[in-house]
Formats: structure tokens, sequence, C-alpha cells
């Protein structure tokens, strides 16, 4: 009997001397299909796509739709979406990468001047203001257009059904629905936001862990979508149900602009790391600071994860690819310098320069003179899809389109209204976006997807998860579970509790202000399938900072 090895499922070998993170669960293996994602009905639902005689980009559209429902607190069917999506020309991990930009723009209404005029220095949080036009149910349909395999109605099937019929809660999204009440309940008045705590509460009280919980009106919507291939969406009935509202109740979103949207393909855009290639959407999103963060480190040698040097210099490298992404990223018509700039040699050597033993506070520079939801899904013939949706800040804008379960994003919160910020306001514009898609690949070949939501912690986290497989040797369960820490801006780190004390302490002795937490709600949550390409089995590991699973064929 023959026998064939299966992949050590990390992408190097450990050193000797790093410290070991006990996963809190095994990885998974499978070589006919996986599902990874934060809700296990909506993995389960993926999974029967793949059973169904689907592929991967079926399986992503059907547990995308399927979060919706289930996970409301980080997605809906009124926010953004982005995909990378790897199709396979053969067994051997050769195929090509294709990027799917489907944010959407800001309304012909809206406009920094009249902002300005109101007494705003910024873009509100919530209400009509920092709702632009949706892009998640374009995706869905793009993405079924193009690679798909089963019927779009048949993708969208398990969503309606599970907002008709209802669901169990889940504990992590029962304690973000919660939160995300009381806050609501502080900030939202009047006849806008009175929908979403007719549609997302009972009267006025967010649902419990295991409490059932059913969403007709949404459920009526995703049958819409589901018909039209999302043009009622976009230039039907619901369009039109969003304008009226919109008209009612003080928008600025209009039928105009839904009916001139269309989602974008891209070409992606990647950075060397040691051997690995890690790709990103490019801009507007801001995978573009996590590459820029990876190529700052490659600079250095490779070392143990608990070494405080290391550990010193990821904090840095991330501080100043943050803050030139905060300043210049926005898209990429508006940005002042390319991302070729931005990852070349000569600035890259500039940046890393800066790096030295203490903490700074970084600023930008110049290249030249003068509760969000990721999911990822793979299929027997060697496909993968990283895909990731959002209505930004928890449930969105606190809007809700009545008889529609339609909540509305708050992204255009990310615009400047300084006039001479490149991400600057301005109608028909697209904002520098958080929510980022990552893969891998080594010499061509395809390793995987990978992603970690979660608004500004997400090139963080994929920076992390790419040391702790490239360098560190994790497999993709523990190169999740591990700890992780995140920039709060300034000289202040966030760390989780699971990093030693005298780790913790050596920041501190280097000025870092370290901030210990407990609660892991904001450090993410991510999902890895990483492919053999010798034996095409596959190895996935899923976020434990929340109710995730994978669900294999």
């Amino acid at each position: 009997m023959s026998s064939q090895r299966a992949n050590p499922s990390s992408l190097s070998t450990p050193y000797p001397d790093a410290t070991p993170y006990p996963s809190r669960r095994s990885p998974t293996y499978s070589r006919d299909g996986m599902v990874a994602a934060s809700q296990p009905q909506a993995a389960q639902i993926g999974r029967d796509m793949l059973a169904r005689g689907g592929n991967a980009v079926d399986a992503a559209i059907a547990t995308a739709a399927a979060l919706t429902v289930v996970e409301p607190t980080g997605c809906g069917i009124g926010g953004d979406a982005f995909a990378l999506v790897w199709i396979a020309n053969d067994d051997q991990g050769n195929g090509e990468l294709h990027g799917l930009n489907a944010s959407g723009v800001a309304p012909q209404a809206l406009n920094r001047e009249a902002l300005v005029e109101a007494g705003h220095d910024k873009v509100p949080l919530y209400g009509w203001t920092p709702v632009t036009v949706p892009g998640t149910p374009s995706a869905w349909a793009e993405l079924s257009r193009r690679f798909g395999k089963l019927d779009f109605k048949t993708l969208l099937e398990p969503a309606i059904r599970l907002a008709r019929d209802g669901f169990p809660v889940s504990p992590v999204i029962a304690s973000l629905w919660q939160r995300d009440t009381a806050t609501f309940h502080k900030h939202l008045e009047g006849e806008a936001t009175q929908p979403w705590f007719d549609t997302f509460t009972f009267d006025g009280r967010a649902p419990d862990a295991g409490e059932w919980f059913r969403n007709e009106d949404q459920a009526r919507t995703l049958e819409a979508i589901a018909e039209s291939q999302a043009e009622s969406f976009y230039r039907g009935e619901l369009a039109e149900a969003i304008d009226a509202f919109s008209r009612r109740t003080g928008g600025y979103l209009r039928k105009d602009d839904l009916a001139a949207y269309q989602p974008e393909w891209v070409i992606p855009i990647s950075a060397r790391y040691r051997d690995v290639d890690v790709w990103e959407i490019p801009p507007n999103g801001q995978g573009l600071v996590a590459l820029m963060a990876l190529r700052l480190l490659d600079g250095y040698p490779a070392s143990h994860r608990d070494d405080p040097e290391l550990l010193h210099r990821q904090l840095e490298a991330m501080k100043l690819a943050y803050t030139d992404g905060k300043t210049h990223i926005s898209e990429p018509q508006a940005m002042t310098y390319t991302v070729e700039e931005l990852l070349s040699d000569a600035y890259t050597e500039a940046r890393r320069e800066l790096i030295q033993d203490a903490a700074i506070d970084p600023q930008p520079g110049k290249p030249r003179a003068g509760g969000t939801v990721y999911l990822a899904t793979a299929d027997a013939d060697g496909n993968m899809v990283s895909f990731i949706q959002s209505n930004y800040h928890g449930f969105g804008s606190g809007i809700v389109v009545p008889g529609t379960g339609i909540a509305l994003q708050n992204r255009g919160h990310d615009f400047s209204l300084d006039e001479s910020h490149d991400n600057v306001l301005k109608p028909g514009k697209k904002t520098f976006h958080t929510i980022i898609p990552g893969f891998l690949t080594r010499n061509g070949k395809a390793l995987g997807p990978f992603g970690v939501m979660g608004g500004f912690m997400q090139p963080q986290g994929h920076v992390q998860v790419v040391m702790n497989l490239v360098d560190f040797g994790l497999n993709p369960q523990s190169a999740l579970d591990a700890p992780r820490w995140q920039w709060m801006g300034g000289r202040t780190i966030g760390i989780e509790h699971g990093y030693p004390a005298p780790l913790v302490r050596a920041m501190a002795a280097r000025g870092h202000r370290m901030q210990v937490d407990t609660d892991s709600r904001s450090y993410g949550r991510g999902q890895v399938i990483l492919r053999d390409p010798d034996t095409g089995i596959y190895c996935g590991g899923t976020e434990p900072r929340t109710d995730a699973t994978i669900a294999v064929l």
C-alpha cells in the first residue's frame, strides 16, 4: 500500500529554543475540500456546497451569505467585500491568483464642504453620513458569474432558510451583540435608526447565547438578491427601498449611486518574505500596510518568537508601516505615492534605519523627495478562496432599511476632512479600507489563503500569522492560537496576556507603553488553510477567539 506524506503543516522548522505555545485544538486535514469560518453553521453550509459538486468559490459565497445571518455583528448585506481567488491549473499547485475589490464609493450627494460647514472635523461614525454604497451583494454575484459552478440561487438557499427559520445565537456573537446594543442605545435615536432596534433586538434587548433569532425581512431580501443575481439591490426594488428611506430620513445615498456601482477585478500586490510571497488586495485596501511591515522585517535575520530584539523590531516596523498607510492609502488615483514606491528597496531601507533600540513616535515618510468576517475555502481541484466582508464597526451605521433587514455599513467614517489628505472625502470616491484577504505562494505555487479580521488589527494580524508560519514553524492552528500584540498609536502597545512577562517587561524597558489585555476580542479572528503541493493535502486552522470551526469533505 502506497502512502503520501501529509504536510507537516508549517512552512519552516521551528527554532529549538522557541517557547512552545500549545494549541487549544489540533489542525484539521483534508484532501477533498475545506471551509474555515467564524461560525459552525456557515462553515457547514460551505462544506455542503462542495459536497453538491460546487467548487471553492461556490463554498465561499454560500458561507459568506450565511454569515450575514448568523454573525450580523461583523457583516451584513449592506457592507463591503474583497476576495483573492486562486484558480488551479493542475494538481501541482500551479494556477492564477485573481483579486476582487467590492468596496463602495461615497454617495454623489455627500461632500467634504457640507460636513465642514455643519461643524464636523471628521466623518461621524453613526447615522447616514458614513454610509457608502454597499459592495457585498455584487461580490457574491460577480464571483459566481465568473468562477462558480452551482446556480446562484442554490448558493443563497441555506442563508435564506437560516434567516427565515432562525438559529441559536452563538456565545461570542451574543456578547458582541449585547455590546453593540448598549452602544446604540447611547448614540442612536430618531426615525432613521429606530429600524435597527426593530430588526435586531427583542424590544431593545439583544439576544442571549443560545437564544433563537429569526430575521424574516433579511430572508426576503436574500431571496430577491438570489432571484436577480443582485440586480434588485442595485437597480431594482431593493434599490428603490433604500433610496426612499434615505430621502425620507435625511440620508445621502440614492438609487443612482447604487445603479452606477460595479465591483472591480484587480491585480493582487505582493512582497517577498523569506522564501514566501505574501499577496494582498491593492489600495484602497490596507493590505499594503502588512507588505510594508514584512519588507522591513525581511531585512533582519530570523530569530525565535520570544527574542526581545525581534518583538521590538516587529512593533517598530508595524508602527512605521501603519503610519505610512494611514497617510498615503486611498483609491489608487488619489494617492501621492504609488504602491511600487512604498514597497521599493530604497524607501524600505530608509524606513528601516529608523528602527533603533528604543521605541519611537512614528511620522509618515515620503517615498520620493519633494465583532468584519473572514473565511477561507478550498476544493479537491486545488482552487482556493480568501474572502472577507464587513459592515465596519459592528453592525455598521445603525441604519437599517425598514422591511429589508439591510444594515448599512459606516465605512465612510475613514474618509479624511483634511482637503490636503490623499484620503479626503469626495463624491464617488472609495475610502481607505481596513478589510483585507491574504494569500501565500512559494515559487509560483499556491500555499493557501489566510486572514485575520478585526479593523485596524488586520494587517498586524497578517504580519504575525505570516511570521508564525514562516519564521517560527507553527502549523496553521498554532499560528492562530499564539498570543498577539497590536499597536494602539504612539508608543502604546496592546498585548495579550499569553505573552511571557519577562518579554513584556523588556519591551517596557525600551520605551513601549505596554497594555496587557485579558480580553482577546480586539485582537482579531483569523482562518488559515495551507496546501501541500506534493500531496494536495490541506491543513487548516481556525480562530480560538470566536465560535469558529472547520468543515471538511
